[in-house]
């Protein structure tokens, strides 16, 4: 590919990276290599591929805004990225065995859960067909905080610009305003596409990112199984109770999904954007220098600042991924107990997702959200110890209501959950009680009070006052009821 503006030859094709960046500074290229802006922004060597990488871009800048992030763009960039290195498409023998090891997980769980086993088939995914389930969830679970950056990043470079620069852009100023967005959708593209390569199911980083699916990447599962002395149809079959345990849990806890995204979603929206760092940060790039740019994305630019509220959120999270990790790793050991790499297989499965990759180290820093039960282990724990006490059932029925999941104090002390538990459900069961009594009129008049209710009859005919004396006149006698209590301090006068 040509880094040089095309000349005015009519038969010379045109660079649709030069000819963007001539549009978006009315024609003044002066100093700006293509190349060099390619290479700051990370992006591929590739001639054909950047060609057709600059053509989704000006097409961006082209069309019409579709708000403040480019999510079209993010998709591209997404697949662009999973299929980096190749990604070859799911072949029937491959279709075979995944559908073939989900169906034998599926009998294996059945006896180590209360949970009956779902309806899905089994499918075999590309890493792009693993783009295309998840985008949707993808840009449900980072817009919020997406919106928030890109608007604070294209207004700070706007209120940064010199005046004649804004002049002599002109019309282009819409094309800046979208800048933001157009960044952080590719940014954000290249993250999930990088996950692509990483992940072996559906529900692999504790989520369920395509609703209703049972899935697994065979090209992943095989990098997965890459230098272990150790069958590949071992690792499958282990891989797939893991996602078929994932999809049981999410499918029979219907609160459990909205829980686990409803958590990330308000975590992004209340994430605080330091204006004065982006603006530091806007101030210091030179539209004539690319170099400028990778710099002033290397401080940072996208990495929100976290506050108290926000940590404790997170933390929140962080428990209910250990949960739900903890629980799935319990039932795949009991699932796989028959099976010789069980427990080597289980014990990598535990470092990999509580210390994360590369792909969700980059996820994380865009969006300032790690998605790791860094607690899997005290999880596990505690899951072992319910069963011991409560059984199968018992230990299942601890999902029917995200109030009865344990806390951080439960992991803490896996062994004094059930006595915290009993005192709480003794309480509860005691307003309960009380309440309902209350509500069937059960409960007998105080000592010392009359049975008549306030406004009816008393002893003698008169109405009865609240404290269940007449409301008659006093007389200075004690005429009412021998049962009545008697007033210590004497006849009144």
């Amino acid at each position: 590919m040509s880094s040089n503006p095309s000349n005015n030859d009519d038969d010379t094709p045109k660079d649709p990276l030069s000819e963007m960046l001539e549009r978006l500074m009315g024609g003044n290229m002066q100093g700006m290599d293509p190349k060099e802006i390619a290479k700051a922004a990370g992006l591929p060597n590739d001639p054909q591929t950047m060609a057709m990488m600059m053509q989704q871009v000006q097409a961006m800048f082209s069309a019409q805004s579709e708000g403040p992030v480019n999510w079209t763009l993010a998709r591209e960039q997404a697949r662009r990225a999973a299929a980096t290195g190749g990604d070859p498409s799911v072949s029937s023998k491959e279709q075979r065995e995944v559908d073939d090891a989900l169906r034998l997980a599926e009998m294996w769980l059945d006896p180590v859960t209360d949970f009956p086993a779902t309806a899905l088939l089994g499918r075999a995914w590309s890493r792009a067909e693993w783009v295309e389930a998840t985008m949707g969830t993808w840009q449900r679970l980072t817009e919020p905080v997406a919106t928030s950056i890109a608007l604070a990043l294209s207004n700070a470079i706007t209120e940064q610009m010199p005046e004649e620069m804004k002049t002599m852009m002109g019309g282009a100023a819409s094309m800046l305003q979208n800048m933001g967005g157009a960044m952080f959708g590719m940014q954000l593209g290249q993250a999930v596409g990088a996950l692509s390569r990483d992940v072996v199911s559906s529900t692999d980083i504790g989520i369920p990112l395509a609703e209703n699916s049972m899935a697994l990447l065979p090209a992943n599962v095989a990098s997965f199984g890459e230098g272990l002395d150790i069958p590949d149809e071992d690792i499958r079959l282990f891989l797939a109770t893991r996602e078929a345990a994932h999809v049981r849990l999410f499918t029979h806890v219907p609160w459990l999904t909205g829980h686990l995204l409803g958590a990330i979603e308000s975590f992004a929206r209340g994430i605080h954007i330091d204006m004065s760092k982006i603006e530091d940060v806007a101030r210091d790039i030179d539209p004539s220098n690319p170099e400028s740019v990778q710099a002033a994305l290397s401080q940072g630019v996208f990495m929100p600042e976290r506050t108290p509220a926000q940590d404790a959120a997170l933390a929140r999270l962080e428990t209910t991924l250990a949960l739900v990790e903890g629980w799935v790793d319990e039932l795949t050991a009991a699932a796989t107990v028959n099976l010789p790499s069980s427990v080597s297989l289980r014990e990598m499965v535990r470092r990999r997702r509580a210390t994360g990759g590369p792909a969700e180290n980059a996820f994380a820093s865009l969006v300032g959200l790690e998605l790791r039960p860094r607690r899997l282990r005290d999880a596990a724990a505690l899951w072992e110890q319910l069963l011991g006490e409560r059984g199968i059932a018992g230990r299942d029925a601890i999902w029917q209501h995200p109030d009865l999941l344990p806390t951080p104090e439960d992991l803490d002390d896996p062994a004094g959950f059930s006595k915290r538990r009993q005192l709480a459900e003794s309480a509860d069961a005691d307003v309960d009680a009380a309440l309902q009594k209350l509500l069937d009129g059960g409960f007998d008049s105080p000592a010392g009070s009359s049975q008549n209710e306030p406004g009816t009859a008393g002893p003698d005919g008169g109405d009865a006052s609240p404290n269940g004396e007449d409301s008659a006149p006093d007389t200075g006698s004690e005429d009412g009821d021998e049962d009545q209590p008697k007033n210590d301090d004497g006849p009144r006068s």
